[in-house]
């Protein structure tokens, strides 16, 4: 449909291997590319969002044959009209409408089953009532078609009462044969519904419904996609502190779908667009299509996306939210450089490189770009999803923050992930921790400095009860007792005073395997520093004595030395103790449940003991 189907050919993306598709839709051609329904061009005016196909796209898994498709001819970053797409048939006319003549992009396609449509019986959508209103045509008139896709069409619309233009979505009921169309539908909505309000997501306005459509009624955006400001640019390349700010709004919007245990999935320049033509207008991610609820301590285990912009954990199937900052990173390398950072002829190569590839930061105009830039886009494109920033960590980091606001930080999903677990860590965990937040400087913790001002409401200094319920209960997928908060505040207030300081604040949520991963050097001297405080004699090894000192526990200390004492000698060298700390992180990320220490450990004790007592 004119530019509207050749668009992203600025990060042109290669065809996609479909997981499921009903007979009506057909396969996907060679040279199609993932399905989206961001704005785009026709007749010069923005189209608001291609309406997506009931069974999403998922890109090809690593080891699918690779199929002949049309490709870019090199990383920089290609004009429309570069490529010469093998059409596909044009889609089916809506009811009440004049369907256009050109023809229509391949959908993405969602994991499903290979089920046949019945052609016989009423399709699925035409039976299924989404309780939805039933009085679209009482209150809007639909006005001009903006694009379409597999099945539906997207319109702008005038409300009568107040003679507002918005953008409507239509989804014809007859294509919904499949359960999870209908699924598809009906999460979207809602997924649209629990982000409405925040000032980078397209609003959601009203759904409705009636026989043969249903009808999805949002914001119109009319500043077109990101995509084509990066075209407009010279060299198709932002400056620094333009490209900062576009990035500030995409974090933001991934945070805040975080938050609400949403994954975004397929974050793209095409699928963000500007409210207004005008330089400033704000940016609005749309497209919520591929998007899913995630469960805590879940991960997904379907492969999609769109190949350029997919991360290495969704190629091995276990991703989760890190992989949308993933998206986000090579967004912003794009907009530093106007090149891919992982690109081949090949759909199969460009998952290689994505697995094991590292960005070039060497050709032009790398050597000009601050290394502030430089430290934040790696820092995102790290292939390890524990190491890599969260969304509200980047939001953090001094290149995202200049020209920014720090207060309007939001919430970081892994701190209250790691506030929730560290209640769970036996007493050496907690009080190892604290000996290692204790060797930190200010700049090793200011994205947690940042959280801290996020959740100490009033600015005082400290975190009270009220403050952590209200930060915690902000985590929507998980559902927290009131007497568990309070638990959490009581394992977190390390002096008992009833209210958590920074410094306490800081040893419950450190990420130590990013601290450990991003900077060896400086793991192993914090470290060694924290180990130190535990060994006093400094003999290398940390005895039940010296533990006994420096916690002012009294009684026996041998559970505590059981847990970090792997060997069974009856000490914790400093391997141990760097391995305890590791452990209580990465269960954090992991959001798995801790284990008792070996049984050898006893065993080992009760050997010890008695030798001693022969001894004597």
């Amino acid at each position: 449909m004119g530019s509207c189907c050749t668009k992203s050919s600025v990060v042109e993306e290669p065809p996609v291997r479909t997981k499921h598709q009903s007979s009506e839709q057909g396969s996907v051609k060679q040279g199609s590319s993932t399905h989206r329904h961001s704005h785009s061009h026709q007749n010069g005016h923005q189209s608001q969002t291609r309406p997506r196909s009931k069974e999403q796209a998922a890109v090809g898994a690593p080891g699918a044959p690779p199929s002949q498709p049309r490709r870019p001819r090199s990383k920089e970053i290609e004009k429309p009209g570069d490529h010469n797409p093998k059409p596909v048939e044009a889609p089916r006319r809506p009811p009440s409408s004049q369907a256009p003549t050109e023809k229509k992009k391949a959908g993405n396609v969602r994991v499903g089953s290979n089920i046949k449509d019945n052609k016989e019986t009423v399709p699925l959508g035409k039976r299924t009532n989404f309780g939805y209103e039933r009085d679209f045509k009482s209150k809007y008139t639909l006005g001009k078609l903006l694009g379409h896709g597999q099945f539906g069409y997207t319109y702008v619309a005038i409300e009568k009462a107040t003679g507002e233009k918005v953008a409507v979505k239509t989804i014809e009921k007859k294509q919904m044969t499949l359960p999870i169309s209908v699924e598809d539908v009906k999460r979207e909505v809602k997924i649209l519904r629990t982000l409405s309000g925040h000032e980078n997501v397209v609003q959601f306005y009203a759904s409705f419904e009636d026989d043969d459509l249903v009808y999805i009624v949002m914001e119109l955006c009319e500043g077109g996609e990101l995509l084509d400001r990066i075209l407009a640019k010279k060299d198709s390349r932002y400056s620094e502190k333009d490209a900062a700010k576009i990035v500030r709004q995409m974090l933001n919007v991934a945070a805040r779908c975080h938050l609400n245990g949403v994954v975004h999935r397929d974050m793209k320049p095409e699928n963000f667009l500007f409210k207004s033509p005008k330089e400033d207008s704000p940016l609005k991610a749309t497209d919520f299509g591929l998007s899913d609820y995630i469960k805590p301590g879940k991960r997904f285990q379907d492969v999609v996306g769109s190949a350029y912009y997919v991360a290495p954990e969704v190629l091995k199937r276990k991703s989760g939210p890190e992989s949308d900052v993933w998206s986000i990173g090579v967004i912003t390398y794009i907009l530093l450089c106007g090149r891919r950072p992982f690109w081949d002829k090949t759909e199969q190569g460009i998952f290689n490189e994505v697995l094991k590839k590292k960005p070039d930061f060497r050709e032009k105009p790398w050597p000009t770009i601050s290394l502030s830039a430089k430290d934040f886009v790696k820092k995102l494109l790290v292939k390890d999803a524990a190491v890599r920033l969260t969304a509200a960590q980047a939001l953090s980091h001094p290149w995202a923050k200049e020209g920014g606001d720090a207060s309007d930080i939001p919430l970081d999903i892994s701190v209250l992930s790691n506030m929730r677990e560290f209640v769970k860590y036996s007493r050496l965990k907690q009080i190892a921790l604290r000996a290692l937040a204790s060797t930190l400087d200010s700049s090793d913790i200011q994205d947690l400095r940042d959280q801290f001002n996020a959740i100490d409401i009033d600015r005082n200094g400290t975190i009270t009860l009220e403050e952590m319920r209200d930060a915690l209960q902000k985590d929507r997928p998980w559902t927290i007792k009131e007497s568990r908060i309070v638990e959490i505040l009581q394992a977190m207030d390390s002096n008992r005073d009833g209210i958590v300081d920074f410094d306490e604040f800081v040893a419950a949520t450190l990420h130590v395997h990013q601290l450990e991963e991003t900077d060896s050097e400086k793991w192993q001297k914090r470290s060694r520093a924290a180990f130190n405080k535990f060994d006093f004699d400094g003999d290398g090894y940390i005895t039940a004595e010296e533990l006994k000192i420096a916690t002012g526990l009294k009684g026996s200390m041998d559970t505590l030395l059981d847990e970090a004492d792997t060997d069974g000698d009856g000490r914790i060298s400093l391997p141990e103790f760097q391995k305890l700390l590791r452990q209580a992180s990465l269960g954090s990320r992991n959001n798995s449940e801790h284990q008792a220490p070996p049984a050898h450990h006893s065993r080992r004790r009760e050997a010890q003991q008695q030798h001693q007592h022969t001894a004597s």
